[in-house]
């Protein structure tokens, strides 16, 4: 039986100049940058295409990184899943799922699940 690889992090210098390819194996375009938007949870990639444009892509579009960046198919990263409804494990009232932070959330204990 195969081992599984360990899941591990991949630093910004290992990020930076790495190919992307998007979901059907084209080139987008090499990695620039990472950006942080104030106020929100998560990272982009700065991308220049083969134009010399610079595009932002958001972390959750972002399948795998290795020897290149592989981006998900364009209809799973345009349409994210948003779990079904569910309920606090503390007090049994529903949850509700905050897009923004893409978390649940119970109002009744207020915290997050």
């Amino acid at each position: 039986m195969a081992k599984q690889p360990k899941e591990k992090g991949i630093t910004k210098d290992r990020l930076i100049g790495m190919k992307v390819v998007d979901g059907n194996g084209y080139m987008v375009g090499t990695v620039k940058d990472i950006g942080f938007t104030v106020g929100k949870m998560g990272i982009s990639l700065n991308i220049e295409d083969k134009d010399g444009e610079i595009r932002e892509i958001p972390w959750e579009e972002v399948q795998a990184a290795g020897d290149f960046v592989l981006l998900k198919p364009v209809a799973e990263a345009a349409a994210p899943q948003q779990p079904s409804a569910q309920v606090c494990p503390t007090c049994k009232g529903p949850l509700s799922f905050i897009q923004q932070y893409q978390r649940w959330y119970c109002y009744k204990c207020q915290k997050y699940a």
